[in-house]
């Protein structure tokens, strides 16, 4: 999938909460480094996990079901595997009034369900990391694909 950057950066500028559907309490798992970043960079982060319901992760709850995300959710973002995608934009669709995207990480894809999506207006990211998509577009991604910080010169 190719995607304009000015596309990419207009959906990152008008999002202020995304639900990240999927997300683990691991702090290794690129769910959670993903979803710390985002929360970092001032966004409100949902998470959702109904393995972790009722945990604490970044100052919010983790919620179940997206039916427990608050309304103003601007973007759900995807950490399950492409067959699961269905069920989880059906409820998006049903229990989210305000979403304007669905974003599908990395190695996610559905066809269908995008085309469900965007139906709606609902606008449709796959295969894509939102972190990276951030960092690239609002100059943290340094050569290599790397955001390190400092590298010491010692090596």
């Amino acid at each position: 999938m190719t995607y304009a950057d000015e596309f990419l950066r207009d959906v990152l500028k008008r999002a202020r909460t995304i639900a990240v559907v999927g997300v683990s309490m691991n702090e290794i798992r690129p769910s959670y480094y993903v979803a710390r970043y985002l929360s970092l960079k001032g966004y409100r982060v949902i998470p959702v996990n109904p393995g972790h319901a009722g945990k604490t992760l970044f100052g919010e709850t983790v919620i179940g079901d997206l039916s427990e995300a608050p309304d103003d959710v601007d973007i759900v973002d995807i950490f399950r595997r492409s067959d699961a995608v269905p069920p989880i934009v059906e409820r998006a669709l049903e229990v989210l009034p305000g979403l304007r995207t669905i974003w599908m990480q990395i190695g996610v894809e559905h066809a269908e369900a995008a085309a469900q999506a965007e139906a709606r207006g609902i606008d449709v990211i796959q295969n894509r990391c939102p972190k990276i998509e951030h960092q690239r577009l609002f100059g943290e991604l340094r050569k290599g694909g790397f955001a390190t910080g400092v590298i010491s010169s010692k090596l």
